[in-house]
């Protein structure tokens, strides 16, 4: 059963506070990675938004594809419709070329944040250490456009052992925090589109979760991101590649590249994010059914890291093989 949005309310007030004061008592972050890089003179934001144009986007592929468009959920009661909208200001796309000049898109979600500057994606989108030039963030991106500009992205931040483990052993820190640069007339993103809250231990069982993401493979396009209404349950991992215990969604059509996009909920200042399509096999593996890394302190740190501008995490040479609570055997240190 869904918590009241009355106790939803309390609770982020609560971990506000917290958050507060966790900035203060952090010791600073762990080794660095380098933040993104203007590409070409002038302004950021100005080059990202003279490269990013309507026919670069739309052209985009996915940062991650692991579902078929076939597959479908097995038989077990009528599977909720995702529909095309024009989105949300609150919820865009990262867009990105990588090593071989090719573009890649991912979703995010600007989260309220005191400087204003946060959007929280999968960590899986991000991860790899290929060079990810015009690297940038659209808010509500649809039909080619850029309604509320386009912000250049600072710095990224992953838990250590997501590096570390990889995308199926380290699938329950598969999420990112990471920091904008201002549009090109100062602005930053908050100021612009708004934010939501960031709600760790959510509970796992929603009957009303709102699903965005931006689908894009072989067989569609992605001019707009699609919307669906679902509940949410408790899924913990049978494979032990992929050890954890993860939130579950069904809702129809969520091919790959919708990771990234929001598990949303009602609080009291409109919604709250309590998930991001990934964790458990990168979001699924099927397109009716998607997953989440369930949020704890371990996405607290990452929050408040980036609100201090820390040192980002990094890929290391030998990352250790296991660590404290974790199954033997249950690490792929190199996958990704």
């Amino acid at each position: 059963m869904s918590r009241p949005t009355a106790a939803r309310g309390r609770s982020t007030l609560r971990l506000t506070t917290l958050l507060l004061g966790l900035s203060l008592a952090l010791p600073p972050g762990p080794l660095a990675q380098a933040a993104g890089t203007p590409d070409g003179p002038g302004h950021p934001a100005a080059s990202a938004g003279t490269y990013w144009s309507p026919q670069r986007m739309r052209a985009a592929e996915p940062a991650v594809v692991t579902r078929s468009s076939q597959a479908r959920r097995p038989a077990a009661g009528p599977t909720p419709p995702s529909h095309p909208f024009d989105g949300l200001p609150q919820v865009g796309t990262f867009f990105w070329t990588d090593g071989s000049n090719t573009g890649r898109f991912c979703g995010g979600t600007v989260v309220r944040s005191p400087h204003r500057d946060l959007v929280v994606s999968a960590a899986h989108c991000l991860r790899s250490p290929d060079p990810k030039r015009h690297l940038s963030f659209v808010p509500q991106y649809h039909d080619g456009l850029k309604p509320h500009g386009i912000y250049p992205v600072d710095r990224i931040y992953l838990d250590q052992r997501y590096y570390d483990l990889g995308t199926n052993a380290g699938a329950r820190w598969d999420y990112a925090v990471v920091r904008l640069g201002a549009r090109e007339d100062g602005a930053e993103v908050e100021e612009v589109t708004g934010g939501f809250d960031l709600l760790p231990y959510p509970g796992y069982d929603h009957r009303n979760v709102r699903l965005i993401g931006y689908p894009g493979n072989s067989d569609t396009t992605h001019p707009k991101p699609l919307d669906c209404s679902s509940s949410t349950h408790r899924y913990t991992s049978t494979d032990p590649a992929a050890p954890g215990d993860f939130l579950e969604i069904a809702c129809a059509g969520y091919i790959g590249g919708t990771s990234g996009g929001p598990f949303l909920v009602r609080d009291f200042t409109g919604y709250a994010l309590i998930g991001v399509i990934g964790g458990y096999h990168t979001g699924g593996d099927i397109p009716d059914v998607s997953y989440s890394s369930y949020f704890t302190t371990d996405t607290l740190a990452l929050y408040v890291h980036a609100v201090r501008g820390d040192t980002p995490a990094a890929p290391r040479r030998n990352p250790p093989s296991t660590y404290p609570g974790m199954a033997l055997g249950a690490v792929n240190v190199s996958d990704g």
